[in-house]
């Protein structure tokens, strides 16, 4: 804490001095001060250990049996979080340099009078000081007001103790919404820790997603590359026969030409020897060629690659119906291959026996 600043900002250092030694949760002087390490923050030590249990309720005080090694701690002034050892708040030290200070402010406020004007005074009974708390109407008051004012009818109790009762409900007020924030500073960090896990886990099931689909595409290509080619190879088979079947007929074709042309030349031969000297093997030799023009054919229907067709229809139906499944339909598909199985086995032996 910066004593020498706050004394020189304010006019009156007693005044600075007293808003520097309270504790922020009970709003009360330091009792018994302990340092919040490392970050130098002052709390009472009673103070700190309601907040400590509060963020601990599985810790368990010092009459009774450790049942934890320790705890966490989240400072209520700067949210900085410290890990308590086995002993809890009773393991941080003292601030004893902090209670000297607040020994000595209480020895110089006990000495000096009471300044004029530091004491609320009654709006309605300007000479008389707020003394008494109206129970009924819950504001406080003078005495004045109840014998002869506006509360004259309502019950009253001592100021000082309606003061220390409030003051102690609202400590403790602020220890349940400190201990209240630092529970709901827990489950923000368990959400987030959730919130990161869940990424991770989704980029991780995608993956594994992708390489299967990689996979039943590989398959697909492949199955495709297999069935393409033996289209292919019957595409060739088809085409050399049909290539071979027009090598010969065109062969043939030629040599019936130069028969045909032979034959003519023959028939202007103007002498009988010289044409029955070649007449008859000529005519020999166009009658083989004629037996011989049918060489082969193709069959009707030769051309057709129809019976290549593929039924893929159940197959699309099968991707079209792919899923995430549960366990229990796990479950469920190896009950029924199992019992599947089972009836399988058993009509065999029945045949067996048979």
């Amino acid at each position: 804490m910066d004593y020498k600043s706050g004394l020189i900002q304010d006019g009156n250092p007693m005044e600075n001095l007293e808003k520097q030694l309270i504790c922020p949760i009970c709003l009360e002087m330091f009792t018994k001060p302990v340092v919040i390490l490392p970050c130098q923050h002052n709390l009472c030590r009673k103070c700190a250990n309601d907040i400590f249990q509060a963020a601990n309720p599985y810790w368990t005080n010092r009459g009774g049996s450790m049942s934890m090694s320790g705890g966490r701690f989240r400072c209520p002034s700067c949210r900085h979080e410290v890990i308590m050892d086995r002993h809890g708040v009773y393991g941080l030290q003292r601030n004893l340099l902090v209670e000297n200070i607040i020994d000595i402010y209480k020895q110089e406020c006990s000495s000096r009078p009471l300044q004029k004007g530091s004491h609320p005074m009654c709006k309605e009974h300007e000479d008389e000081k707020i003394n008494i708390y109206c129970l009924t109407c819950e504001v406080p008051t003078c005495s004045m007001c109840k014998v002869f004012g506006a509360h004259k009818a309502c019950e009253v109790a001592p100021l000082q103790n309606v003061f220390q009762g409030q003051k102690t409900e609202l400590s403790n007020c602020i220890s349940m919404l400190v201990a209240g924030n630092d529970r709901v500073q827990t489950i923000i960090t368990q959400l987030e820790d959730s919130r990161r896990v869940t990424k991770e886990n989704s980029h991780q099931v995608k993956e594994t997603l992708s390489q299967k689909f990689d996979v039943l595409y590989a398959i697909l290509d492949e199955k495709k590359s297999e069935l393409l080619q033996r289209i292919t190879q019957e595409q060739e088979e088809k085409l050399s026969f049909i290539e071979a079947l027009i090598q010969q007929y065109q062969e043939q074709l030629d040599k019936s030409t130069k028969l045909v042309e032979t034959a003519i030349q023959s028939l202007d031969e103007p002498g009988g020897a010289t044409f029955l000297l070649s007449a008859k093997q000529l005519i020999k030799s166009i009658v083989e060629a004629s037996k011989g023009c049918q060489l082969g054919k193709t069959e009707p229907g030769f051309e057709n690659m129809d019976y290549f067709t593929l039924d893929l229809e159940y197959i699309a139906d099968t991707l079209r119906a792919i899923d995430f499944g549960t366990d229990e339909e796990e479950e469920e598909f190896i009950e029924e291959e199992d019992q599947e199985e089972e009836e399988s086995t058993e009509g065999k032996e029945e045949g067996h026996q048979d």
